[in-house]
């Protein structure tokens, strides 16, 4: 039987593991859930229905021609049609943020990319670099053997170019039996950055199983 994959995240301010008693952990709808990140308003927050494409545009990050470090991050959970911030993404050193739970082993190391669309063939999106994985806007950093430490660095997320996607076992091979991974994620527009708008990359976990 293949190995099956949920993806959870922490809708909470306690930095505990997946499954964890009282920690709101919410596992996601692949078709339907995606990640917000915005610079906020009294409607696009915690709590508030999903908002409309033109409260994201109301709510959008103004580009300043400064570096910006993004801290608000949300959950669009379309089955209870509500956003959730996810309080501990974004540049801190907290670990149990996503969560990557496998019911069994895998026959190769997952891994996770960010593509600007659902046949993993382009990454153009402004976000991802315009097509450059070092010039991504996304990072990413593994949380599975430890906290990130403070301001840290991470991976540039784009395609699968070495070096720019996420080894979530942290190199240590597949997966010999069930197994929870984690990561944490940020955005950091860089002052060069001219152009802004709606992007919708898309988050892939590639594994396989035996």
């Amino acid at each position: 039987m293949a190995t099956i994959l949920t993806i959870a995240i922490n809708h909470s301010t306690t930095d505990s593991e997946y499954g964890t008693t009282g920690v709101d952990w919410v596992d996601l709808e692949l078709a339907n859930d995606y990640l917000i990140f915005s610079g906020g308003s009294n409607v696009v927050k915690d709590g508030e229905p999903v908002p409309s494409q033109s409260d994201l545009n109301q709510a959008g990050v103004v580009l300043d021609g400064t570096e910006q470090v993004i801290d608000l991050y949300l959950l669009a959970d379309n089955s209870a049609s509500e956003l959730k911030e996810v309080f501990m993404m974004g540049n801190q050193d907290k670990r149990y943020v996503m969560a990557f739970d496998f019911d069994g082993e895998t026959a190769s190391e997952p891994i996770l990319e960010l593509w600007d669309n659902s046949s993993m063939n382009s990454i153009n999106n402004i976000s991802l670099g315009a097509g450059v994985p070092t010039s991504s806007w996304w990072k990413g950093v593994v949380t599975t053997d430890g906290l990130p430490g403070a301001d840290w660095t991470g991976t540039r997320l784009a395609g699968s170019t070495n070096g720019h996607f996420l080894w979530l076992n942290n190199q240590a091979g597949a997966l010999l039996s069930a197994k929870t991974l984690y990561c944490n994620l940020k955005i950091v527009i860089p002052a060069s950055a001219l152009t802004a708008g709606a992007e919708t990359p898309v988050l892939v976990v590639k594994y396989t199983s035996n």
